[in-house]
């Protein structure tokens, strides 16, 4: 099996299922509403943070084994678990999905864990850009990194509803999950092409 082929098909395959669903689904808003929003109501979303989520964690394996060190490997498949996660916690109603929900919502259980699971991908995404900057694009990697963690507070703030950012949480959350998932199917596209290094007993 080549894992580092995992990486290049899951950013691909999630940013089109979200698109394609949020365009078929009543009453919701892409630029306003969170693509977690989409498990609500249905099970194509969950499907993609599981499927995205396992492809994820594929490819961090494969990195490993391409010898690309211990922490980059590591933080990628954090990415990977969190999606995994998401996936199996249904999330809440926030900034009025399903139509006729409150803005913010009343945290119940499952969306405690889905926020909880998010942790490891949007702190782990820009970790990883950070850590890989030393072996790829260090100057692409580097800016991912900073834009990712950048539009990610815009877009807390959003769902948080800040006035003037609620309008276009989705938006935001969009660019940032488009940032993470480009600069993650490059790495992979590169690592195809690169040699397999020895990986080395140390932690690097």
């Amino acid at each position: 099996m080549n894992w580092l082929r995992c990486g290049v098909v899951a950013g691909p395959l999630f940013v089109t299922t979200f698109l394609v669903a949020g365009a078929l689904r009543d009453g919701y808003d892409p630029i306003r509403h969170p693509v977690s929003s989409l498990q609500i109501g249905g099970w194509v979303q969950t499907v993609n943070f599981l499927v995205s989520g396992l492809l994820t964690i594929a490819f961090a394996i494969g990195t490993r084994k391409a010898g690309q060190g211990f922490w980059g490997p590591l933080l990628i498949g954090a990415v990977g678990i969190g999606l995994v996660g998401s996936g199996v916690f249904l999330t809440d109603p926030v900034s009025g999905y399903p139509p006729g929900s409150p803005p913010i919502s009343d945290y119940t259980w499952h969306g405690r864990w889905h926020d909880l699971f998010a942790v490891p991908t949007f702190l782990g995404w820009p970790a990883a850009c950070f850590v890989f900057a030393r072996r790829f694009r260090p100057w692409y990697s580097v800016f991912s990194g900073l834009a990712f963690a950048a539009t990610f507070v815009l877009t807390s703030a959003a769902f948080a509803q800040t006035p003037g950012l609620v309008e276009i949480g989705g938006l935001l959350q969009r660019v940032t999950i488009t940032i993470g998932w480009l600069w993650l199917t490059l790495l992979a596209l590169h690592l195809m092409r690169a040699p397999v290094l020895v990986s080395r007993p140390r932690l690097s």
